[in-house]
């Protein structure tokens, strides 16, 4: 039921992660949520416990349509494509967002180093992401990096992920892109 665009009420219970802190809760169903933002197919939800974040795969708890990832090929398959195009990892991680700042890890100056290994028998790659948080004691840390390692990997020819979080040199907004200062009004 809702009685604005972005109130809802769980029709189901719903595991989401506490905003800023990154620990686990449980929202029950018939809770009424206020969607604050919708970022990268994932939506960050205020209600009487506070804010939280709620993966796109529980979209229709909340009323919305659950967004299809693109299937990698079977491990045991021949994999035909060729390994995966970097252009298409960085627009991967374009779709992951810090779920309190309305731009994405790539424009937030938050990914350091993007590697892709040489192509297995497969013809898939690794791909090794290296990247910072705008605060070394953001609670959300962990669930951003588990969101880019499962954005990444739906990438066809990756065949396996790792996102490590570092703070060597620590994240500064001279950092931000151009369009991420757009969007935060930074120019």
């Amino acid at each position: 039921m809702r009685s604005s665009d972005n109130e809802r009420t769980l029709s189901r219970e719903v595991t989401a992660t506490i905003v800023p802190y990154g620990d686990q809760v449980t929202i029950p169903e018939g809770t009424r949520v206020m969607i604050t933002h919708r970022l990268g197919g994932n939506f960050t939800v205020t209600w009487e416990g506070g804010m939280a974040q709620i993966l796109g795969k529980d979209a229709d708890a909340l009323g919305e349509e659950v967004a299809k990832p693109a299937v990698p090929a079977a491990d045991d398959a021949p994999y035909e494509g060729g390994p995966p195009s970097e252009d298409a990892v960085w627009d991967a991680l374009r779709q992951v967002y810090d779920p309190e700042i309305p731009v994405n890890i790539v424009d937030l100056g938050l990914i350091y180093t993007m590697e892709l290994s040489e192509p297995d028998d497969t013809g898939r790659c690794d791909v090794k992401v290296d990247m910072t948080l705008t605060a070394p004691g953001c609670g959300m840390g962990p669930a951003i990096a588990q969101d880019a390692k499962y954005k990444v990997e739906q990438v066809p020819g990756v065949s396996e992920a790792s996102v490590d979080i570092v703070w060597d040199p620590p994240w500064n907004q001279d950092m931000i892109t151009e369009e991420g200062k757009m969007e935060l009004g930074l120019l």
